[in-house]
């Protein structure tokens, strides 16, 4: 007796779910891009067509904002300090974080793994009084030096945050194999599992570098006008009794691009790190 099979029909798709959930992306795309776009619009009007409703994407477009923030100097000086203060701060930090990370990830340091998490919710403003009293008493206020030390007290938490997940997901056994060929629990760490930490190494660097970028209470505080950076000069443009819109545009503008950059460069390294850290060392 020979069994029947009955043929099997393809399901049918989903058509308005897919729908759906496309004009859910698009809506939620155009809400956080709309800002952006009236930004990068503004840095080409004037100041008058900034405040005026009337005038919305359709404009003569005009590049004396950028003309004048740049001839003015401050802005430029500001991003290279950002980007001095960013960079140094960043990669102190990494260089602290991720083997403190391994460490606490691998050895299971959960008293230690609880004091990271508190300094990471501690409130930064609770110690600007306190700081500036040490920092004024050393004379270091208004160096770069200050800058970079108050930005690692969140960037060196904040790595080590992302990075202990990490590692307590790299399999334990690989390094087990490398110690048996030899190496020490350092050497493990370094030839083993930091090149398999680079996609997660870099994107808590990412982080830590757009938080140094656009932190605001510490350079206000702690700067001058020799090392005051891109968000306290932004502020200048804003004074008591009117703003200058369509400079204040044109420098966000301007200081969008490293940060832009910077993301882009690190997405392609993410790519780079998940296909060949398993192969290095």
């Amino acid at each position: 007796m020979s069994a029947t099979l009955s043929p099997v029909r393809p399901r049918r798709g989903r058509p308005y779910g897919s729908w759906l959930r496309g004009a859910a992306i698009t809506v939620v795309s155009l809400v956080f891009a709309l800002p952006v776009v009236w930004m990068f619009a503004a840095a080409f009007k004037t100041n008058v067509q900034v405040t005026d409703p009337s005038v919305g994407l359709w404009f003569t477009p005009t590049l004396d904002n950028f003309r004048a923030v740049v001839e003015a100097g401050q802005i430029v000086r500001s991003m290279g300090n950002s980007l001095l203060v960013g960079v140094v701060s960043t990669v102190l930090s990494a260089v602290i974080a991720v083997p403190a990370a391994w460490a606490v990830g691998r050895f299971s340091m959960r008293r230690t793994g609880s004091v990271i998490l508190v300094a990471r919710i501690v409130p930064a403003i609770s110690l600007l009084v306190p700081w500036y009293y040490l920092f004024a008493r050393m004379g270091l206020v208004g160096s770069y030096t200050v800058l970079i030390l108050s930005h690692m007290f969140v960037s060196v938490p904040l790595i080590m945050w992302v990075m202990i997940s990490f590692f307590a997901g790299l399999p334990v056994e690989l390094e087990e194999a490398a110690r048996t060929d030899g190496l020490s629990a350092f050497g493990a760490f370094w030839r083993i599992s930091l090149p398999l930490a680079a996609p997660g190494t870099a994107t808590a660097s990412l982080l830590a570098f757009v938080f140094s970028w656009n932190n605001f209470m510490f350079a206000l505080v702690f700067s001058d006008d020799r090392t005051q950076t891109v968000p306290v000069t932004l502020f200048n443009f804003i004074s008591y009794a009117s703003t200058d819109w369509g400079g204040l545009m044109a420098a966000a503008s301007l200081i969008t691009v490293p940060v832009v950059l910077a993301a882009v460069l690190g997405q392609k390294y993410l790519v780079a790190g998940l296909t060949s850290g398993a192969t290095k060392g």
